[in-house]
């Protein structure tokens, strides 16, 4: 009777063990399929923070191949203003050069700053704002800065959603240890800077 009584206990045992462990797996499974959600959510919207800051490249890219021609059409009637146009010259060449995302919207504050410096220089100089050339640049370059400005509107909008689902609990988790950043807002620091360039005349 004893031996019956410690077999079924054996066997009772043995099921308790084998519905545990079939729980721990299924649970297992539930995670895991869990976890994947979770990153495939994070890299697509990842994957749409970089799409469109790629449209805002596109765009900063046209501006910094308007400000060469800008800058000789200003040197040829402004030729005092040697430290304002090198000051362009320069930032331009930071913006070009810059490399991640943080570092490119600080070098294209800077480079709006100087283009707005370089705008108030035109302004002394009657015979360049009226110079055909320099017009149509400035044109240009008001219609860049108009799609920028758009563009950023919605780079700003896909970071903000991005960051977001980053900071919520439990994806914050997931999202540290796949190991997703924030995603850096192109926002404009110095408020005189939001009207800048001034490029109609």
């Amino acid at each position: 009777m004893r031996e019956v009584i410690r077999v079924r206990q054996g066997i009772n045992m043995g099921a308790l063990l084998l519905i545990g462990c079939g729980g721990l797996v299924v649970l297992a499974v539930v995670l895991g399929i869990y976890v994947i959600g979770v990153y495939n959510t994070l890299a697509r919207g990842r994957v749409g923070v970089q799409g469109a800051w790629a449209d805002i490249d596109v765009q900063l890219k046209r501006r910094h191949d308007l400000i060469p021609n800008l800058v000789e059409t200003v040197k040829g009637y402004a030729k005092h203003e040697r430290d304002t146009l090198e000051a362009v010259i320069a930032a331009r060449a930071r913006a070009v050069s810059a490399g991640s995302i943080d570092e490119k919207v600080a070098a294209e504050g800077g480079l709006t700053q100087a283009l707005g410096r370089l705008m108030a220089v035109a302004e002394a100089y009657p015979d360049l704002k009226a110079n055909t050339n320099f017009l149509q640049l400035q044109g240009e370059l008001a219609s860049t800065e108009n799609i920028i400005a758009g563009a950023r509107g919605g780079y700003n909008g896909a970071a903000g959603g991005y960051n977001q689902t980053l900071v919520v609990f439990p994806t914050n988790i997931i999202a540290n240890i796949f190991g997703f950043k924030t995603m850096p807002f192109f926002e404009i620091e110095n408020a005189a800077e939001r009207n800048a360039p001034q490029v109609k005349f």
